[in-house]
């Protein structure tokens, strides 16, 4: 039916409605034509009319549940929903508006439960494995994000927020899978993206492609000291001390009272064998940065 045919048959609706107003199918057909013509306002008030009318009316409810959740009034979607007998995917509207309530205690239920029903829903899958990551279940949520993209792999940010959790998870292998997976499938490589992936590639092994993806991001960053100190302590971390110096020595060409990275530069010497020497570079450094001699202390009850 053509939209010009939907307003007439809205038009006769109308006048039906101004002769009986108690004539709850023409409020429900009603709806039903202004929906087809995208006249969201005018079919809600029609079904809710017919609804008042006919709290029996499935149908009337039914479209209640679409156009709250779509209307993002996620509490009236639940209450319909759950009034709703006929509606096929009443626990998944459930189930996702606790979600975006941010109930996640009863969305993990439901979202239990839709899955149940139905495993190809990746959506849902998706949606719990988010369920778990606001929870703080970290652990939990990665089996859920995988099975998601197993499911469809085709999201880019599914993969980003996968690689994400790899990588907080100390899993720099996967992290750099998920990363490159997330860039192939349309994912911006902005900055953050591109130091995310390097620094993965420098804690998994692959020190070239970490480091030339964040030498890029200098070159773009130009004077940001935290990255290069970042950078400094991956290779600290990976025990590629002479690397670690290189950064260290550019802290210091920015700032000579940069205690920060002449301390990084003490252990790194200490390292290597050279002790006396980094022992006093670290004395100098905690000089220039009386802050510096609380990591001392924590290093000798270390034992390091």
């Amino acid at each position: 039916m053509s939209a010009r045919r939907y307003l007439v048959a809205s038009n006769e609706f109308n006048e039906a409605i101004r002769i009986n107003p108690l004539y709850s199918e023409a409020y429900l057909h009603n709806g039903f034509a202004n929906k087809e013509m995208r006249r969201t306002d005018a079919a809600k008030m029609n079904f809710a009319k017919a609804y008042e009318l006919d709290n029996k009316n499935e149908k009337a409810v039914s479209e209640l549940v679409e156009i709250f959740y779509n209307y993002r009034q996620y509490q009236q979607a639940i209450d319909f929903a759950q009034k709703c007998n006929s509606c096929k995917d009443k626990d998944r509207i459930i189930a996702m508006s606790y979600f975006q309530m941010e109930d996640y205690g009863k969305a993990e239920k439901t979202l239990l439960k839709v899955i149940e029903k139905d495993p190809q829903d990746a959506e849902a899958t998706y949606t719990l494995a988010r369920t778990y990551l606001e929870m703080g279940l970290e652990r939990k949520a990665i089996p859920y994000y995988v099975k998601a993209l197993q499911l469809d792999n085709t999201r880019s940010k599914w993969y980003f927020e996968l690689g994400l959790l790899y990588y907080n998870n100390e899993d720099y292998k996967n992290a750099v899978i998920s990363f490159n997976k997330a860039a192939e499938n349309g994912f911006i490589k902005s900055n953050d993206f591109n130091e995310n992936l390097g620094f993965a590639y420098i804690y998994s092994g692959n020190y070239d492609s970490g480091e030339k993806l964040l030498i890029e991001i200098m070159s773009r960053k130009p004077g940001d000291k935290e990255l290069i100190r970042d950078v400094a302590v991956a290779f600290y971390d990976r025990k590629m001390y002479d690397k670690c110096l290189e950064y260290c020595q550019k802290l210091m060409e920015m700032d000579m009272k940069d205690g920060k990275a002449l301390y990084q530069a003490g252990l790194c010497f200490q390292k290597k064998g050279e002790v006396t020497k980094g022992q006093q570079m670290c004395d100098k450094a905690i000089e220039l940065d009386p802050s510096l001699a609380g990591l001392r202390h924590k290093k000798m009850i270390m034992g390091l």
